[in-house]
């Protein structure tokens, strides 16, 4: 069913109403804190979120990186659970990481702090201009007139890498963390694409050398508390348009990926952080590692904070074209994706917006 029938509602403007709420400019927080008591049209999903799940769940592989670099053998062993994590499910958590813990808390707090911020401060943040010339902003849907359901969430987002934002362009209760944190972010990204390089059989700088870690976009997601949560969703389906996703989520949970036809929970652990591969990742290794679906669900619980950093070169003007990897081809493997630019990439995904299904699609051969 589409929401915007006017079949079914003949008296739903939704363009209007989304004029409306993004005219506010005071996103999905401002609702809860107006004392909305139900979920709002433009929020609805086409039949209510099954919020539980009967079935028993597999876990989500949990990754010990302590050791590593010190121990061949330990190597060795992080590298094949990195390779059947990516090969299977998409998604893993990674413990001794080596971002402390009050790292972790400082980037989820300065997150909170920023959307708990009075509207009229925030407000200066806010764009819809999303062409990348804004360094810092917080929205609440990038494809705020192009989704059929408007999420319940909130979102401050930042480009760090190529080049890192000065602290004068990024808000006072997060400046500080986010250039702290993003720098130690990149770090462990690096190694990240190390540990996958030698998972595909491939020299360890091979991903690095093709610019998998030129690009850190850095997201701070935020989902209000939630009156009907059962009827919207926090994040709709989705893969990420990037080669690699670092979530750091909160006690709250909601997370959830779709694996062996079910959707799994991804409950959070004290210190860790989730990782999974994007379709640029997918694309590259010519679906040898999965870019999977995954979704938020909304809850009353919140609010729900997360911070997901974008391994992404999407926003830099290059014409560097992107293509499966020749040393994994074969007669019996060849490629199943065209060669493109990132920004081609990206492109397309903005315009689509989340719609469950994967822009991948869009560019098999």
């Amino acid at each position: 069913m589409v929401l915007n029938d006017t079949s079914v509602q003949p008296d739903y403007d939704r363009k209007a109403e989304l004029i409306a709420f993004d005219e506010t400019k005071s996103d999905v927080k401002g609702l809860v804190d107006s004392g909305v008591t139900e979920v709002p049209r433009i929020f609805r999903l086409p039949s209510p979120e099954n919020l539980t799940s009967q079935q028993p769940q597999p876990t989500l592989p949990t990754i010990d990186l302590e050791g590593m670099n010190a121990d061949p053998i330990r190597r060795k062993e992080v590298i094949r659970q990195v390779k059947d994590a990516l090969e299977s499910r998409g998604f893993f958590q990674i413990v001794n990481h080596g971002i402390p813990v009050n790292v972790l808390e400082g980037m989820l707090k300065g997150v909170r702090d920023f959307h708990e911020q009075d509207t009229e401060v925030k407000k200066q943040w806010y764009p819809r201009d999303l062409s990348g010339k804004t360094r810092f902003a917080y929205l609440s849907n990038f494809d705020l007139y192009t989704a059929l359901v408007t999420n319940w969430r909130d979102t401050m987002y930042c480009f760090m890498a190529p080049n890192s934002p000065q602290p004068h362009e990024l808000p006072p209760p997060c400046r500080e963390i986010l250039l702290d944190y993003s720098n130690q972010v990149m770090k462990l990204g690096v190694c990240l694409f190390e540990l996958m390089s030698e998972a595909l059989g491939l020299d360890p700088n091979h991903l690095l050398d093709m610019g998998c870690a030129d690009g850190l976009a850095v997201l701070g997601h935020y989902y209000p508390s939630c009156p009907q949560p059962e009827l919207t969703i926090g994040t709709p389906n989705h893969t990420d348009n990037d080669f690699i996703t670092i979530l750091l989520q909160d006690h709250i949970g909601g997370l959830k990926i779709f694996y062996q036809n079910q959707w799994t929970d991804v409950p959070p652990i004290l210190g860790a952080l989730v990782v999974n591969a994007g379709d640029y990742l997918q694309l590259i290794t010519n679906d040898k590692f999965v870019s999977s679906q995954h979704k938020v669900v909304a809850n009353k619980a919140g609010p729900r904070v997360s911070v997901a950093s974008f391994f992404t070169t999407g926003l830099i003007q290059t014409s560097k074209v992107y293509e499966p990897i020749a040393e994994l081809l074969s007669k019996d493997n060849p490629a199943k994706y065209r060669g493109i630019t990132i920004k081609e990439y990206a492109d397309y995904y903005r315009e689509k917006g989340l719609d469950g299904t994967s822009a991948l699609l869009h560019f098999t051969i």
